[in-house]
């Protein structure tokens, strides 16, 4: 089947009436049906059944008639099997155990299913700080210093570990001590010297039994940018471009008694916490913020939606600190909404218009590149 940009609109007309898509959210080991043997969570977890639940919505307002949400569990599998499933979207990020990001595109690889999402590697890659921020050395993508440690080496003895020098030189605080795979911004600590690093990264890794981030403490302001593939959509009509879409900036704005974003679990995201950016005060940030988020798609071979979160250090030169590989796509309302959402007016789109870009990048890289894994989702097209 040849395949051009141009068939997008009509291909994806076709499918709203035979395509069948599961997305998935988060199934609760709490669920004697959800795992074999209950384990250990390194990460907070979260359903996000009711963004699931969102995304089936929009989905059907599209147009697309057969929408199913089901947990990641044990069971899944079978659950596609049984409701004959074409395509997930994934919106989970694991039961539990270790790179849970990376469960669930494992799983349907395995099995032949194709799905909106990142493939294994990268799901574990940028769900994991350390990874990610190799990565994002080894393309020259500036990011704070840093260092890893796990706990199971020992006390973290920073003025004695020659990795700490090599990192952070002769800087003695203050430091960012995390979890090397998290979300919210939980268990997030700021330290300001180096003495006390060693009782923060313990009493991290105690909480995780994982590997912690030790990065410099950068005091500029923060930023986030999304960044999704290279089918734009505006006005209603999808394009394409040789760069990936970068949604606008956002500037997450810090209380006077906050020195990191406090967890969106303690406060939820609003209009008053994160902000657009006016342009003309600044347009050279703004130009940087959508180059750092087009190179890290690029150069790390993306494939799906991402949101990054940017400061900047004492000279306001930009730094990548993390990435989110599922990024929060909860429905907006009047009193809360998600830092893409934010800016969605400016390209003339709204939430609706995002679900369906997200959708319509991941069926033209499909279509470009991966006819040979979607065979039967080109069978509903004769």
């Amino acid at each position: 089947m040849h395949y051009t940009i141009e068939e997008l609109p009509g291909i994806m007309d076709t499918l709203q009436s035979k395509l069948r898509i599961a997305v998935t959210y988060s199934g609760d080991k709490d669920d004697p049906d959800s795992v074999i043997y209950k384990t250990h969570n390194p990460r907070s977890w979260k359903s996000y059944q009711k963004v699931a639940e969102d995304i089936q919505g929009t989905l059907k307002e599209i147009g697309f008639k057969q929408v199913f949400t089901m947990p990641e569990n044990k069971n899944l599998l079978e659950s596609l099997r049984k409701e004959n499933i074409h395509l997930v979207w994934i919106n989970s990020a694991g039961v539990q155990g270790y790179s849970p990001m990376s469960h669930t595109p494992a799983m349907l690889e395995m099995t032949g299913m194709p799905y909106v999402g990142h493939h294994p590697v990268n799901a574990a890659k940028l769900d994991n700080k350390y990874a990610f921020k190799l990565e994002c050395q080894g393309c020259g993508i500036p990011t704070a210093p840093f260092m890893n440690w796990n706990g199971e080496r020992g006390k973290f003895m920073p003025r004695v570990n020659k990795i700490f020098k090599l990192s952070f030189g002769t800087y003695e605080g203050p430091f960012v001590v995390k979890p090397v795979c998290g979300r919210a911004s939980l268990m997030v600590y700021v330290v300001d010297t180096i003495d006390e690093l060693p009782d923060v990264v313990e009493e991290v890794y105690s909480k995780t039994l994982d590997t912690v981030l030790i990065e410099k403490y950068l005091g500029g302001r923060e930023f986030c940018i999304a960044v999704c593939g290279n089918v734009h959509f505006q006005n209603g009509q999808f394009s394409l471009s040789r760069r990936p879409f970068a949604f606008s900036p956002i500037e997450r704005v810090l209380e006077e008694d906050e020195r990191i974003f406090t967890s969106m679990d303690k406060k939820p995201i609003t209009g008053a916490r994160a902000k657009l950016m006016n342009k003309d005060e600044n347009a050279a940030i703004i130009k940087r913020l959508k180059e750092l988020g087009e190179t890290v798609y690029l150069d790390l071979a993306l494939e799906s939606l991402i949101r990054l979160d940017i400061r900047s250090d004492e000279k306001g030169d930009l730094k990548v600190l993390e990435a989110n590989p599922k990024p929060d796509l909860k429905k907006p309302s009047e009193t809360v909404t998600n830092l893409i959402c934010i800016g969605l007016a400016e390209h003339k789109m709204n939430y609706s218009d995002l679900i369906r870009v997200v959708l319509a990048n991941r069926l033209h890289q499909m279509f470009t590149h991966k006819m040979h894994l979607i065979g039967h989702i080109s069978d509903l097209l004769s």
